[in-house]
Order: C-alpha cells, then sequence, then structure tokens
C-alpha cells in the first residue's frame, strides 16, 4: 500500500483543528517587511500582522516559497516512504507552482505529482483536505491526485475588500479609481475564478456587500447542494461569524468554519476583508 503525503503552502491557511492528523505538509511563503522578513503564519500571526499594517508607512512585499525549500520538503518526505501530492495558490497570481516545478525536475523520477488549485484560501484547503483525507484512507498517489482535482472543481471563493487602500498602495490599482470607491462607500465584489482575481460587481454600503455574497454561493453552487463553508476573515472575527451563521441559515452546510486571511495575502487585501469559500459535496 502506498503512503501519500500532501505538500502545500500558506495561503490557505486550513485550521489546525482540520489537519489533525492528517499527512499534510505546509510550507510558509515569506513576507517582508523594510528589513525584516517573516514566515507566514510562523514567525507572525494574522492578529499582529493586521495591527501592524493599518498604521504601517512601509508597505510590506511578499515572496514564494522557494524552490529549495520546495526540494527539502519533498525530499524528506520521500525520506519517510512518502509519495508526494503538492497542490499550491493560483499559477496566476504566485509564482509558487513554478518554484515546485522546479523542485520536481531537481528530482526526476522520484513519485511526486503537482495540482494547480487555480485558487487560494480555503478555497484551496478543501482540495487538500480531500486528497489528504483519501491519502489516510490508503489511496495511491494517482487517486489523490484525480481527488484533488476533482475537488478543485467544486470549489470557490468570493469576497470583498474594506478598502481598496492596500490594493492601491500594493499597485494593483490607481489613486483615481481608489479616491472615487472611497468617497462613493463603494465595496467591490471579486472572485478568484479561472485562476485569476477578477472583481464582479460593485454595491454600497458593507452591508449589501455580505448580502451579496451569500447570494452569489447559491448562484455558483445550485443552491440545495450540501456545502462546506469557510468565511474567510482579516481582523473582523465578530462579522465572519455571524456571516457563518447566515450562510448556514440559508443552505445545507455539512461543516462550517471561520478562518483567517494569511498575512501574505493580507498584505494585498488589507484589514476588513471578508469573503466566503466553498466546496460543493460530491
Amino acid at each position: 500500500m502506498s503512503k501519500v503525503a500532501i505538500v502545500t503552502d500558506s495561503t490557505a491557511y486550513i485550521p489546525k483543528s482540520l489537519i489533525g492528523d492528517l499527512p499534510i505538509t505546509v510550507l510558509p511563503q515569506t513576507l517582508v517587511w523594510g528589513n525584516e522578513t517573516f514566515k507566514d503564519g510562523v514567525d507572525i500571526q494574522p492578529i499582529e500582522f493586521y495591527k501592524r499594517l493599518e498604521k504601517a508607512t512601509i508597505m510590506p512585499s511578499t515572496s514564494q516559497v522557494s524552490p529549495a525549500e520546495f526540494e527539502k520538503a519533498f525530499r524528506e518526505l520521500l525520506d519517510q516512504g512518502y509519495e508526494v501530492l503538492a497542490i499550491t495558490i493560483s499559477s496566476l497570481v504566485s509564482g509558487t507552482m513554478d518554484s515546485a516545478i522546479h523542485a520536481k525536475a531537481a528530482l526526476e523520477g522520484k513519485p511526486i505529482e503537482l495540482v494547480d488549485s487555480r485558487t487560494t484560501c480555503m478555497a484551496m484547503g478543501f482540495q487538500v483536505l480531500a486528497a489528504a483525507k483519501e491519502a489516510a484512507r490508503g489511496a495511491s498517489l494517482a487517486e489523490c491526485k484525480a481527488v484533488g482535482e476533482a475537488a478543485r472543481e467544486r470549489a470557490g471563493v468570493v469576497f470583498s475588500v474594506e478598502t481598496l487602500e492596500f490594493l492601491h498602495r500594493g499597485g494593483r490599482i490607481g489613486g483615481g479609481t481608489r479616491f472615487m470607491a472611497t468617497a462613493l462607500n463603494i465595496k467591490p465584489i471579486m472572485e478568484l475564478t479561472g485562476g485569476k482575481i477578477e472583481g464582479i460587481e460593485k454595491v454600497r454600503t458593507r452591508r449589501k456587500a455580505k448580502a451579496r455574497l451569500v447570494e452569489l454561493v447559491g448562484v455558483r453552487t445550485g443552491g440545495q447542494k450540501p456545502l462546506r463553508i469557510s468565511i474567510l476573515q482579516a481582523n473582523v472575527r465578530e462579522e465572519a461569524e455571524a456571516l457563518l451563521q447566515e450562510v448556514e441559515n440559508t443552505y445545507h452546510v455539512v461543516e462550517g468554519t471561520v478562518t483567517d486571511v494569511s498575512p501574505v495575502i493580507g498584505t494585498h487585501a488589507g484589514p476588513g476583508t471578508i469573503g466566503i469559500c466553498w466546496m460543493v459535496e460530491d
């Protein structure tokens, strides 16, 4: 019987309570803040990060897991008798998959497979968990990969940022767009679709934004199917817990959690970001 381990990156921010004893290895992304370097979720935690970000005059930048870090993790798992499946943040928003590809090439001939999640946060985390549960049952590497890829087609995420200031600081939007959105109290609704972040709607007020996020879950999933749900939140846990309750009252939710937006993702989204990740049950 094969023994399979799943490797992923920290942008999934999977709650430890869900990982349990599953064969999951999480490689931290890197946050660079002035002269300081932090490992995402290891050297800096979300609460500390968002407090610091709100007052920062120097913006942090981010760096993907390096090929050397992937290779080290792969070698260690292979030495323990595991075959390896790596599931990473979308290759269209990060170079993390490229790093994994280089690491696999350096270990040519070894039992390593890669899956581009085409997303991040718990929309990726659900894929990782699905594959890891299959691995824990003794499935082969090919079977675990197939489960991860199938989960990818049933997972998604929609979200809204509190302010466009951090997208502006990070060079993602222009100053005029940021100013007009702030002046009009516009809350953009965004989705990670086709591997890319797309702006899909603009609404006024945060209350309307959250209501629209709930509606979009039904639009994307058909509304009647059992769902695994995770509310992603950047330093707005009470709001997130209330939003989870609303989703659970609206849809058939078999598992619901509230998860943090990792510091690396939060660098671009900013404090106050809130969203809904889902995976439709097979």
